[in-house]
């Protein structure tokens, strides 16, 4: 779609929901692109630690979310949505009841919240990082360490190279062999074995020697850091030295309730032990000697992201452009359609389409892929399409996003799928529904693929009516479009639509 330049908002926001803790960060944009935090906030939730065994977030914990977000609300609220960025990880990746959570979430924040995948995560931590030290020219391994994964990334400059992101964290590691509130060298031991076996199968590509430096980020090894570095035994970042002399420490304290280390705090004892033994694991592992740690993550990474996405540099625009070109789809004709869908959607918006500019994007990347699956194959290359997109790492969408693409691809031809729309979040389910239409009606009239410009069509969409008025004369010279028009009525009738043309 087109997008007119937009005036820089002058406050911008990101919140993260952690497994472990939730951050918001507040900045503001300065006519130049660049930020100014003016406020930070953080809440030691411990969502992940009350993932119950069938993976549901119990009642206690979401209460906690909850109150945190009445306070985060307030800093937000008069903030409009393209102003700011919230996103979930890992606990909402895999809690059942993550749907329903996010839901009130949402209605308390008064802004839609994004889940993100693991390795979209790692994007973010990278950009957050790399965005606070300086340029080099060497490759830097950056590992984040959360509540309930580990995130790894090889990168230069400003740029991820290798992205991995594993199910281990400090929030899991010790609900699993610390839960009984004791730190022995027999459960430290197991610990770091466990996830020893997670990194293995990776390890190969994250050991020393494919990268100059080592940097760690976020909670689990600032905290460590803190630690280390008051405890006097390492001065600079963490060494293996010192991670050594803390695992001896922790042994010897044995009780969680009873730590007394400087530089830890209250709300990090109950995940510490569980947090180290991942860097244990990480350190011997990737035989790292020495990292330095970063106090940015990937809350600002949402927040450099977001300021991409402001100012036209839409990472986003870069993957569909990179899925283009790696399955062949054919180019003139996607720009057809999408030239026509935006046509269609610029006249339908004028009839009480709502929500449609949160929708808009996405439906231009769908235009632009909505034959990726021919490299499949013809047969049902629509459903290829969308089960391409499901799966896919694609950077810079969220999982809400990509499911929207691959139901607006799914949806585009042959049977409409409204099924594939139930279960997308709100804003995506009816409007969705009514951009695919859109989108069905511009593949069919160029279905002939020829640069034949579509005709001038006038729409109208209320509710589930859609009116087409082609030009006088138009479809008695077309009529092959007109046998599709007549299908494409039974293929809207089924799902509940009417659509009526003249």
């Amino acid at each position: 779609m087109s997008t007119a330049k937009q005036h820089l908002p002058e406050i911008v926001a990101a919140i993260d929901l952690g497994s472990n803790s939730f951050h918001m960060i507040v900045a503001r944009l300065e006519e130049s692109g660049t930020l100014s935090v003016i406020d930070r906030l953080r809440e030691n939730v411990r969502l992940g630690g009350g993932l119950d065994a069938k993976r549901f977030i119990n009642e206690e914990a979401q209460n906690r979310a909850f109150e945190c977000l009445e306070t985060f609300a307030q800093r937000i609220r008069a903030l409009p949505d393209s102003a700011v960025r919230i996103a979930g990880t890992n606990t909402l990746r895999v809690a059942k009841n993550a749907k329903e959570f996010v839901e009130k979430a949402e209605a308390i924040l008064d802004h839609p919240i994004e889940i993100i995948a693991g390795r979209e995560e790692a994007r973010l931590i990278y950009l957050g990082v790399a965005h606070g030290l300086a340029l080099g020219e060497g490759k830097r391994l950056v590992v984040d360490i959360g509540g309930g994964s580990t995130e790894f990334i090889i990168g230069q400059g400003m740029n991820p190279i290798r992205r991995e992101s594993l199910y281990t964290g400090c929030v899991s590691s010790s609900r699993r062999f610390f839960e009984d509130g004791k730190i022995t060298r027999k459960a430290m031991r197991a610990a770091v074995l466990e996830s020893r076996l997670t990194l293995l199968p990776h390890a190969r590509d994250f050991k020393a020697g494919r990268w100059d430096e080592a940097i760690g980020c976020s909670g689990t090894i600032k905290a460590i850091g803190n630690i280390v570095h008051a405890e006097g035994w390492c001065l600079d970042g963490i060494s293996d030295k010192s991670l050594k002399k803390l695992h001896d420490a922790l042994i010897e304290q044995k009780y969680i309730d009873e730590l007394d280390l400087a530089g830890l705090s209250e709300n990090r004892k109950p995940v510490i032990a569980g947090g180290l033994a991942v860097l244990l694991a990480i350190f011997k592992t990737l035989k790292i000697e020495q990292m330095q740690v970063s106090d940015q993550s990937m809350r600002e990474g949402l927040l450099y992201d977001l300021v991409g996405r402001i100012t036209h540099h839409d990472v986003r625009d870069a993957t569909i452009e990179s899925y283009i070109s790696r399955w062949d789809v054919d180019l003139k004709q996607a720009q057809r359609v999408t030239a026509t869908v935006e046509r269609l959607c610029n006249r339908a918006c004028e009839h009480n389409i709502e929500e449609v500019e949160q929708v808009k994007p996405l439906v231009k990347w769908a235009s632009m892929l909505h034959e990726i699956g021919l490299q499949v194959s013809h047969n049902n290359y629509h459903k290829h399409g969308a089960y391409i997109l499901t799966n896919a790492d694609m950077q810079g969408f969220s999982r809400q996003e990509q499911a929207l693409l691959a139901a607006l691809v799914l949806a585009h031809r042959s049977k409409f799928r409204t099924d594939a729309f139930k279960q997308l979040m709100k804003p995506f389910v009816k409007t969705g529904q009514q951009m695919c239409i859109l989108l069905r009606l511009a593949v069919l009239l160029h279905r002939g693929r020829t640069n034949q410009p579509a005709p001038d069509v006038d729409i109208k969409i209320s509710g589930k009516n859609i009116d087409l008025r082609f030009p006088d004369g138009w479809l008695d010279k077309h009529s092959m479009t007109l046998a599709d028009l007549i299908k494409e009525i039974n293929y809207l009738d089924s799902a509940g639509y009417k659509l009526s043309f003249e």
